[in-house]
């Protein structure tokens, strides 16, 4: 409970610093909350360690995952922010890492399932894929927000924060293109190591997953074929990140959370 409290305040102590970089006159690109952000993404995967260990293995239950990928974002934060380039999303994702880590925490952890490595290599694949592409959903919403402030000649404090344009439409399309790899490679391992859909409740998910999956790709192709941008980008970004919530976290909550049926 110690490594969590102090996982959860170091996110925080992240997000002020960051917050009150973006406040200043110009916005300062300091990079002191990098120290606290690692430190807190450290502690937060020796929390899901130490729980393992006690578990006998992973424990991949709703709370869990949300947790993991909550793990994935804030990793990936830091990693992009220490390049100089979006650290102003630390501002959403760290304060989120705290709560799933706290939710995580306080629901408890379930004895892990023995999986071989095989299914475990998919759902990997799977929250990795999930993370990343949740960080591109968030920058297709930054996206958006920025190109409403220009056209409205609103030039807010946090407009200042943000990359240009151009190169915060690049990370975007960078990031979906890495999050569709691994897609692929979830849907892949799926279909090789998954032995029967209808009897593990996976064709729900495995339907969503895949239009989820046509979704990014179509994307990407448009963006390739015909330079599809701006507000088009972002709306296929989050119609496609809405059906991939819905085919694991909203299937996990309704079977484990509502149902009480393992996932």
């Amino acid at each position: 409970m110690t490594i969590v409290l102090i996982a959860i305040a170091l996110y925080l102590l992240a997000t002020v610093l960051l917050v009150t970089g973006v406040r200043q006159q110009p916005p300062r690109q300091s990079r002191v909350w990098l120290l606290p952000a690692v430190a807190g993404v450290l502690l937060h995967a020796l929390a899901h360690l130490i729980a393992w260990h006690q578990a006998g293995g992973a424990d991949l239950h709703f709370y869990a995952a949300l947790s993991l990928v909550g793990l994935g974002m804030a990793a990936l934060t830091a990693l992009v922010g220490a390049g100089g380039r979006m650290a102003a999303l630390g501002v959403i994702v760290f304060p989120l890492a705290a709560l799933t880590l706290f939710g995580y925490q306080h629901h408890g952890h379930i004895i892990a399932e023995r999986l071989d490595w095989r299914l475990q290599l998919h759902a990997w694949f799977a929250l990795l894929a999930y993370a990343t592409l949740a960080i591109a959903a968030l920058l297709a919403v930054m996206l958006w927000l920025q190109e409403r402030a220009l056209r409205r000649r609103e030039f807010h404090q946090w407009l200042r924060a943000l990359p240009p344009l151009v190169e915060l439409e690049t990370l975007l399309f960078r990031t979906i293109a890495v999050g569709f790899v691994l897609l692929t490679a979830t849907l892949l391992t799926g279909v090789l190591f998954v032995e029967s859909l209808f009897a593990q409740h996976l064709v729900h998910k495995t339907v969503l997953s895949v239009l989820s999956w046509l979704v990014f790709g179509g994307l990407l192709l448009g963006r390739w074929r015909y330079g599809w941008r701006g507000g088009t980008a972002v709306r296929w970004t989050l119609t496609a990140m809405a059906l991939l919530v819905l085919a694991f976290f909203g299937s996990k909550f309704v079977l484990e959370l509502v149902l009480g049926r393992p996932a």
